[in-house]
């Protein structure tokens, strides 16, 4: 009997002794877990800025592409305005380029220096980050780059970078390789191909800039896509009409009337939603003024018949 008792004894002992040690062992997990969460932090960040302070342009190359995986950083923030002065170009851009896929709205100021870069992928490259931040200072580039000429008393295009009527410059640009950035919406398949045979001629430049433009408020940008929606090349003609489309000014419905009889099938199907999208929102403008004006004149005192009834 004795015996039995203290076995029993043994296992509640054995088992307050097992929870006890599990407590212990989580308890050392809660606190351990952050220590070593941070402690690997702390080694990623030593690669990093290790790759970033290396003289070969290579590896500061690579070290500053994949800050843009770091979103909401102050640190990567950092790191990668400081690569924005590096003296190598390419390294410039992927600076720019991380900054903006991290969405790193305090640095403006850094990227908007940038659009001052002598290199042309640096400038651009900065000029799509300000467009994923939401910063109009980017159509300005958009705008000098696709007219050669500088918009308003803006200082950060030269007026002789007319970059696009260069291919050789186009080419060298790198405008749709290696910064981000997809040439338009809704690409068509044979528009692809046209652009991959030819993609020394800037074709595929000149539809991400009419793509990119399609947000920008300035009232030049309006004449700039309705010329462009008559361009020869047909693939910026649908470039054009999908941005006209995108910009919602029921306005340009005239003007891209014409491309629904385009000798061009896209063109033809392009123009065709555009000129839907267009008046669908002509209606729904037209039905607002229409409310507009019938509340305005419910509200106005109605006119009362007055009887005046003279003596006799």
């Amino acid at each position: 009997m004795l015996h039995l008792i203290s076995e029993k004894m043994l296992t509640k002992r054995a088992l307050r002794r097992s929870i006890l040690m599990f407590l212990v062992n989580a308890l050392i997990n809660v606190f351990a877990l952050p220590i070593c969460a941070q402690t690997l932090a702390n080694g990623g960040w030593h690669l990093l800025e290790d790759g970033l302070g290396q003289t070969n342009a290579g590896q500061r190359l690579t070290a500053v592409r994949v800050l843009g995986l770091i979103p909401d950083d102050p640190h990567a923030t950092e790191l990668a305005e400081r690569a924005l002065t590096d003296n190598n170009s390419l390294v410039r851009a992927a600076a720019a380029t991380s900054l903006g896929q991290m969405r790193a709205t305090g640095a403006d100021a850094s990227l908007k220096q940038a659009l001052d870069d002598k290199n042309l992928s640096v400038v651009m490259a900065a000029a799509h980050a300000l467009r994923l931040l939401n910063d109009p200072a980017c159509y300005k580039v958009y705008y000098a780059f696709f007219t050669g000429e500088r918009k308003n008393d803006s200082g950060m295009i030269a007026q002789e970078m007319k970059v696009l009527h260069d291919p050789k410059q186009v080419a060298k640009m790198g405008f749709n390789e290696g910064i981000g950035f997809v040439p338009f919406a809704g690409i068509p398949w044979e528009a692809s191909q046209t652009i991959m045979k030819d993609r020394k001629s800037g074709t595929a430049a000149k539809a991400a800039l009419i793509s990119a433009l399609a947000t920008d408020p300035d009232a030049r940008t309006t004449k700039l896509l309705l010329t462009a929606s008559q361009n020869q090349n047909w693939v910026l003609r649908v470039a054009a009409l999908e941005a006209i489309a995108k910009r919602g000014d029921s306005t340009l419905l005239p003007g891209i009337e014409p491309r629904l009889s385009d000798p061009k099938r896209e063109v033809r199907f392009a123009a065709a939603a555009a000129v839907i999208r267009l008046g669908d929102l002509a209606k729904a403008e037209d039905s607002k003024t229409a409310q507009t004006a019938i509340s305005a004149n419910a509200g106005e005192p109605q006119a009362t018949s007055v009887v005046i009834q003279t003596a006799k």
